[in-house]
């Protein structure tokens, strides 16, 4: 892989939603807002955040930008309530909330009708699947249900606090794929770790064997249990995981111990969905600095990525401001070596 940007948040932009500035949608909701919904009572795009730090530019790489609202990621907490304010006020009850939705829902169309607003509709949307949120969220949160040998097996019980949040996460993430959820995005945002920072805990601009070996020991377990889960539930074909970050790390040190960012050449990782299981695609230099075996870009990979999905990123596009826009904007092209 190679990517533009050299810098956190505008790499992270970049990897999401194809732009390194703000304001565009991000994959997720690109997604959620191609293919809709396979369940009226959760959202179509969900993101599970541990430690309850955001990324760099925080939100902004699960937003909807100039898409409707409703397609934007919803934010999932670890612990307390999964979603804050899912639940109704003290005192209110469930008929009382159903009722003030609707005469805010009448409201909305009146104002509709006048004005023809997207967003109003949007807006009307959001009340709606939050109002059908309330009873499908605390449920699919809930955990007790799972056996011991599934919870052993992700890590729950580890003696590791970080290990046993992330593996909160990705058997969460398991349980919303099969309710039909169609984007789910897992981030490791789990504080200082080995001279990472908090914001972006797999930056070790020092103490690197350190600081990726915890954080591979955060990660390692959930994911192959999120992997074997899936496939042995019939759902891995079906499915796409991916693994990825920003930007690589260069080959040389930074500092004694450290490693700097590096645009020109890393590595990630994708499972099922029909791509060839064992498969490498291009390198790098013998340093390892630069890609020079079939270099893709971001544009390429979610090209591919949709193609998977059934969705031609050429035709996957939104007219706003005069113009249609697209994930892809007028690059990328499908990777036919790696897909079945």
């Amino acid at each position: 892989m190679t990517t533009e940007q050299f810098n956190h948040g505008p790499a992270q932009l970049m990897v999401h939603t194809g732009n390194a500035g703000l304001g565009k949608p991000s994959i997720g909701s690109w997604v959620n807002w191609g293919l809709g919904t396979e369940n009226q009572n959760l959202p179509g795009f969900v993101v599970l955040i541990s430690g309850g730090r955001l990324p760099r530019v925080g939100k902004s790489l699960w937003g909807s930008g100039f898409l409707p609202s409703v397609y934007q990621g919803v934010q999932c907490r670890a612990s307390g309530d999964p979603v804050l304010y899912v639940k109704d006020p003290e005192g209110m009850l469930r008929e009382t909330r159903r009722a003030t939705i609707d005469a805010i829902a009448d409201l909305g169309r009146a104002g509709l009708a006048r004005h023809g607003d997207r967003e109003t509709e949007a807006r009307i949307a959001q009340y709606e699947l939050a109002y059908r949120m309330q009873a499908a969220v605390p449920e699919i949160c809930d955990l007790s249900g799972e056996s011991v040998a599934t919870k052993a097996m992700y890590g729950l019980d580890s003696p590791d606090p970080l290990t046993a949040g992330y593996a909160r996460q990705a058997l969460l993430a398991r349980r919303l794929v099969e309710k039909g959820v169609r984007f789910v995005e897992l981030s490791c945002l789990s504080g200082n770790i080995g001279g990472g920072n908090a914001a972006n805990p797999w930056d070790h601009h020092g103490a690197i064997v350190k600081g990726h070996g915890m954080m591979a020991h955060q990660v390692d377990q959930p994911i192959a249990a999120l992997l074997k889960d899936l496939k042995q539930r019939g759902l891995l074909d079906s499915t796409i995981v991916i693994f990825s970050g920003e930007f690589g790390r260069t080959p040389f040190s930074q500092g004694s111990d450290g490693r700097d960012h590096n645009p020109y050449g890393f590595s990630l990782w994708v499972a099922g969905g029909g791509f060839k299981p064992g498969t490498v695609f291009g390198a790098t230099d013998e340093l390892g600095y630069y890609a020079v075996d079939k270099p893709l870009t971001v544009y390429d990979f979610w090209a591919t990525i949709l193609n998977q999905l059934g969705i031609d990123h050429e035709k996957l596009t939104y007219r706003f401001g005069g113009r249609d826009f697209r994930l892809t904007d007028v690059h990328g092209n499908v990777v036919k070596e790696i897909v079945s």
